[in-house]
């Protein structure tokens, strides 16, 4: 990155984080109060949420969402490779209502933790046992019962672009228990969003091909796993 391109960086990151978080305060609180008015206000809420951090990323940092393919109309257990927040927020974004699998101490923040509740995210207890498990099992089954699209980031925390690490234990499992089919998601969201001065750019989404349940543990991981970082050779040449 050049000099010029670099203090770029940084005017547009010192405009992206106040405004940015100063209006996820904002919304956080008014999802807050939206949850006794019911659901649909609470989602509208969280839709308008990750649009705002759409428009965002769009207007101030200079990054464009490319998206290959889409979701599904039958249910499916989405899983998304995960190298930075972006991905995170943005999936009210990307999906209609999701259902995401999210590690259980997040639901300690403040507000947000309550209203993720609300909305119908999943907490994953890590350390919780057999007991933690059914209840999340039982969660996924309901939720997609209703609809509502799965969303599970199978590394089970933030991957730096360009690395393979295996995937977590917990998301075969999950893919057995559930029964649904998977559709893996590849997305370059580091490079440009996983860092203090966030670059311009273009971040891409690429759906998979689905993939049927029932498979064994070792063949589900390596095909989810070989379809989930089929962009990481884009960005790994300009110092991701």
């Amino acid at each position: 990155m050049d000099a010029g391109s670099g203090l770029m960086a940084v005017l547009r990151s010192l405009l992206f984080y106040p405004i940015f978080y100063f209006g996820t305060l904002l919304l956080v609180a008014r999802a807050v109060i939206a949850i006794p008015a019911g659901r649909a206000a609470l989602r509208r809420v969280v839709s308008t949420w990750a649009r705002f951090h759409r428009d965002c990323c769009q207007a101030l940092l200079g990054i464009e969402i490319i998206q290959e393919g889409g979701p599904l109309e039958e249910p499916a257990l989405y899983a998304i490779r995960h190298e930075a927040y972006f991905e995170a927020i943005d999936a009210p974004a990307l999906f209609d209502l999701p259902a995401v699998f999210a590690k259980r101490e997040l639901f300690n923040l403040p507000g947000w933790g309550r209203a993720a509740m609300a909305y119908g995210l999943i907490p994953v207890a890590r350390d919780g046992g057999a007991s933690a498990l059914r209840t999340l099992i039982r969660e996924a089954k309901r939720k997609s019962a209703e609809g509502r699209p799965l969303v599970i980031f199978p590394e089970g925390t933030r991957v730096q672009h360009g690395r393979r690490p295996k995937l977590q234990s917990g998301f075969a499992g999950i893919y057995k228990m559930v029964g649904l089919q998977v559709v893996p998601v590849a997305v370059n969201s580091g490079p440009l969003y996983h860092r203090l001065w966030k670059r311009s750019g273009q971040i891409t989404y690429r759906f998979g091909e689905p993939i049927p349940p029932g498979l064994p543990r070792g063949e589900i991981e390596a095909r989810v796993e070989e379809a989930i970082n089929v962009l990481n050779a884009a960005g790994t040449a300009d110092g991701a």
